[in-house]
C-alpha cells in the first residue's frame, strides 16, 4: 500500500505516517509539502490513497483537489483545520471521499481510511446484474459505463457509487443519511441533505434528467431519492 500525504506541517506528516505504520506496517508513505509537488506525485507514484491538507503554501487545497480530479480517481481524504460547512461541502462536491477536521484521533483516521477503501473497492457484481437499458439511458453495471442518447457519460468515482446504489435499489426510497454514509462514511460534520442534493443535481444533469420534472431520479420530499428506470 502506498500513501501520499500532501501537507506542509511536519508534525502532522509524522502523525499521519505513524497511523499508517500502525495499521499497515509495510505501507510506503511519501509526502509533499506543496500542492504542485503533490499533484506530480499523484501522477508519478500512483498512490493507493491521498491525505490532503487545504492550507498549503503554494495554492489552496481545494484547487489541488480540483486539479487531481481532472486526471485521477485515487481515494482522497481531506485532513484540515477548516471546519466550516462551505469548505466541507465544497471538498466533497469536488470529489473528496471523506473530510476530517483537525485535531484528529489516530483511531478515527484509520477507521475512515478503511471505510473509504472499502467503499472504493466494492465487491464484484452478482451474476444477475448486467445492463440496465432504459431507452435513451443505458447503464452497464459490470463495465462501469453509462450512455445517454448514445453518448458516453463521464462520472466521477463518487457519482458512480451514488448511481450504483440507487440503481441496485430501483424503486426503493433511499434516505439522505443512508446515501451520505454510502458515499462518505461518518458524516457527523456534514450537512448530509445539502451534500447529497448537490451530487443528485450533478448526476441528473449528466443523465439528462430534467431537474424541474425528473423522471429517473425522483425526489421524495423530506426523505430521500429513488431510481426509476426510464421507458
Amino acid at each position: 500500500m502506498k500513501v501520499l500525504i500532501i501537507e506542509d506541517d511536519p508534525a502532522t506528516v509524522d502523525a499521519v505516517s505513524m497511523c499508517f505504520q500502525i495499521r499497515w506496517p509495510r505501507a510506503e508513505v511519501v509526502y509533499a509539502a506543496c500542492g504542485a509537488e503533490g499533484m506530480e506525485l499523484v501522477e508519478t507514484q500512483s498512490p493507493d490513497v491521498v491525505i490532503l491538507d487545504l492550507g498549503l503554501p503554494d495554492k489552496d487545497g481545494i484547487e489541488v483537489l480540483r486539479d487531481i480530479r481532472e486526471f485521477s480517481d485515487v481515494p482522497l481524504i481531506i485532513l484540515t483545520a477548516r471546519s466550516d460547512q462551505i469548505s466541507i461541502i465544497k471538498g466533497l462536491e469536488l470529489g473528496a471521499d471523506d473530510y476530517i477536521t483537525k485535531p484528529f484521533e489516530p483511531v478515527q483516521l484509520l477507521s475512515r481510511v478503511k471505510a473509504v477503501l472499502r467503499r472504493i473497492h466494492m465487491p464484484q457484481l452478482k451474476g444477475d446484474e448486467g445492463v440496465v437499458n432504459g431507452g435513451k439511458l443505458v447503464i452497464d453495471l459490470a463495465a462501469h459505463q453509462v450512455t445517454a442518447d448514445g453518448n458516453p457519460v463521464a462520472l466521477t468515482a463518487t457519482e458512480w457509487r451514488l448511481l450504483l446504489h440507487l440503481v441496485r435499489n430501483e424503486g426503493k426510497v433511499i434516505p439522505h443519511q443512508v446515501l451520505a454514509e454510502k458515499l462518505w462514511g461518518d458524516t457527523e460534520a456534514l450537512d448530509e441533505t445539502a451534500a447529497v442534493r448537490k451530487y443528485i443535481s450533478r448526476l441528473r444533469d449528466k443523465l439528462g434528467d430534467d431537474p424541474q420534472s425528473p423522471q429517473i431520479i425522483l425526489t421524495e420530499p423530506g426523505t430521500g431519492y429513488r431510481f426509476v428506470k426510464p421507458k
